[in-house]
Order: C-alpha cells, then structure tokens, then sequence
C-alpha cells in the first residue's frame, strides 16, 4: 500500500509554543532597544531606528526584518519609506512585562538634562497606548482602594468602577467584536507594580490626554502630569502627586488603607 505524502508536521509531533524562538528575538540589545522605543505607540522609520540604537542602517535593516518575521513588528510603505510600530497592544505589553522582570544594567548618566529625563520617564511615560510609571501605579492602586477596580479573579471593574468611568465620560463596556482584554494590568518595569492596561487603561489615557490631565513630551515617551490633571486626579482618587523628583506619590489620609491585591491576569 502506497503511503500518502505527508504536507505538515509528523503525526507523531506535539506542536507546542516556541517561546525560544521569541526569547531570541529579544536577547540582542540592539533589536530589544528598539523594541523598547517603539513602546511609545508611533511608526518609526528605519533610519530612526538605525539612529536610536547607534547601528548602521544595514545592521538595523537585518534586525528589523527578523523582528517583522518574528510578528513583534508590522510594516507599512508610504512613498519610499517604510514605517514600523509594534504589533499591537497586547505585543507592547508583554515587552512592558518582560522588562519589568529583566535584572537592571546600570548604564552611565552623561548629562543633567539625561538624569532629568530618566525621572522623568520613570513618573508618567506611554505604554503603547496607555499609561505606565510612577503616576500610573498610583491610579491603579487608588482605583483599587476605592473598590473600583476588584482582584477576586484578576483585574476586573466594579459596578462603582464601571460607575465612575461613565461619570467621566469614558464608555466602560467592552468593544463589539474585539479580541483585547477589556481590563488587564502590566507589570511596570520602573516601578515592578502592576498599572492598569487593556482596553478600559487605554480608553482612561485618551481621556487624560483630551481633558488636559496629561500632555505628551515631543515624540518622546515622556508624558507630564498638569496642574489640571494634579487637581483632576485629587478630586477623583483623593491623590496627591508631586513633580519627578520630589516625594513619591500618596494618598488622602482616608485612602489610605491597603490594597486589596495586584495580580496580572487579565479579564
């Protein structure tokens, strides 16, 4: 009897994830501080990239097309350049993840303005397309102290949380059709706490940014918190927030009672 040709894996192989596969992807410094960059939400050309990580643009060339290859990356062409940004929100958060268990590398301070600007992208910077640091933290475990946010199975809304989004404005139901956790938390890698992400973390950063709360920093991932959004987040989570550099965040003396947890998973 004739066998038949076989068009896929043995019938006697286990397909399994190839997580190697993906730590490799990752395990050059070159390719991970782009990925690292990119965490800001924008397309990136080539060349900026090339000029961030300090390689040739032929070296940057070669990562960024195993990164493409690997689904880190996606592409598009406008005219003769191409443009990369992350695959999507739920790539930028692994990479938040994966960075906020990765063991620190001290790397040398040239400058004032370069300290300044490391304070600063450890108290508010983009996470994609939510919000990550010091501020970010601090909202999410207020969220939490004011039962907002409940814990029993992963990061979930409360009916006082999904009461509270609407009072702002922010539609607290989850998108028809989408695939993204409506409420997920990343694990910061500045302060190894979890923030609040998913679609619901996402949907609260735009309305940051339209009320005046939050302004961007030029391109960079910087983000600073106003004296409106200082005023904004006191009256709504009873939070006291000082500038970089200053005393870490705290809350009024009522909101003061401990978290009630901070996993991960999403919901």
């Amino acid at each position: 009897m004739s066998q038949l040709p076989s068009s896929g894996p043995a019938a006697d192989s286990v397909i399994g994830p190839d997580l190697a596969s993906l730590a490799g992807l990752l395990a050059d410094r070159t390719r991970a501080a782009m990925c690292l960059a990119m965490l800001d939400g924008r397309a990136w050309t080539a060349t900026e990239l090339a000029r961030l990580a300090g390689v040739a643009p032929s070296t940057a060339t070669g990562h960024l097309h195993q990164l493409v290859a690997g689904g880190l990356l996606t592409q598009e062409r406008r005219g003769r350049h191409r443009y990369l940004r992350l695959a999507g929100p739920d790539t930028a958060e692994m990479i938040e993840s994966l960075a906020s268990h990765a063991p620190l590398r001290a790397t040398p301070v040239r400058s004032l303005a370069d300290a300044h600007r490391r304070r600063a992208l450890a108290h508010a910077r983009t996470c994609y397309d939510h919000l990550a640091g010091t501020v970010a933290v601090a909202i999410t475990e207020a969220m939490t102290r004011r039962a907002l946010l409940d814990w029993d199975f992963g990061p979930s809304l409360t009916e006082a949380g999904r009461a509270w989004l609407r009072e702002l404005g922010v539609d607290d139901h989850p998108a028809h059709g989408s695939r993204r956790a409506h409420v997920r938390t990343c694990l910061d890698w500045t302060e190894r706490r979890p923030h609040l992400a998913g679609a619901v973390g996402a949907a609260l950063f735009r309305h940051a940014l339209d009320h005046g709360w939050l302004t961007r920093k030029g391109t960079t991932r910087v983000i600073t918190l106003t004296d409106t959004g200082r005023s904004a987040l006191r009256e709504r989570l009873g939070l006291t927030l000082q500038p970089p550099g200053a005393r870490p965040a705290s809350v009024s003396p009522e909101e003061s009672a401990p978290c009630r947890g901070t996993g991960g998973a999403a919901r």
